[in-house]
């Protein structure tokens, strides 16, 4: 779904430690969306990521109860007016949320969860359930492996015409928050040494 986020995409959206979205959840404050199916991970909503910015930046230290109250508020409101506008947390304790984190964060969030639902698939039959751009073959991994290994979004563009700057972008962000999970490849030890 395009508003339901990883811990990892909320964290990398929100600019934040990946540690403080899992304490959020643990705490309770954040809670999951049910998986769709057995095996899958709970998603995250959308107002996970204005609350994680909010919570990082705010120059003081919230109770849990005003932590939850502050996801609640955040959870009632509409997309634009989420970072939009002022936020009570607490009797007397504005937050000027558009100061704090900036006004389009919730905005730029469900930009890239129709990105996400527009250009990365995920399939079995394809490429053994990599995610992939959709409509080809190339797995969002190799993306970001040309990004890294020093290549620009344009050289990417270039090779494949047929890709827009979105998709490219959307891949590569997608691939660091959804990291290939199991052993490294290669030597990594000789890299240490």
């Amino acid at each position: 779904m395009p508003n339901e986020f990883s811990a990892r995409e909320v964290a990398e959206l929100a600019n934040v430690p990946v540690r403080a979205v899992d304490k959020a959840i643990e705490e309770k404050v954040l809670a999951g969306i049910r998986a769709a199916a057995p095996g899958r991970r709970r998603m995250l909503p959308l107002h996970a990521v204005p609350y994680a910015a909010i919570v990082a930046r705010l120059p003081v230290t919230l109770s849990l109860e005003t932590k939850r109250d502050l996801a609640r508020a955040l959870g009632k409101r509409s997309t634009a007016r989420m970072t939009a506008e002022p936020l009570e947390i607490a009797p007397a304790v504005t937050v000027d949320v558009s100061a704090l984190v900036g006004s389009d964060l919730a905005e730029r969030a469900e930009r890239y969860g129709k990105a996400r639902e527009d250009f990365v698939h995920v399939d079995p039959d394809i490429m053994g359930g990599t995610p992939v751009l959709r409509g080809t073959r190339m797995t969002v991994y190799s993306v970001l492996g040309r990004i890294d290994g020093g290549d620009s979004v344009d050289d990417v563009l270039e090779d494949n015409p047929h890709l827009t700057r979105e998709a490219v972008e959307t891949a590569v962000f997608y691939a660091r928050t959804h990291p290939i999970i199991g052993r490294p490849g290669g030597r990594p030890w000789a890299k240490a040494a």
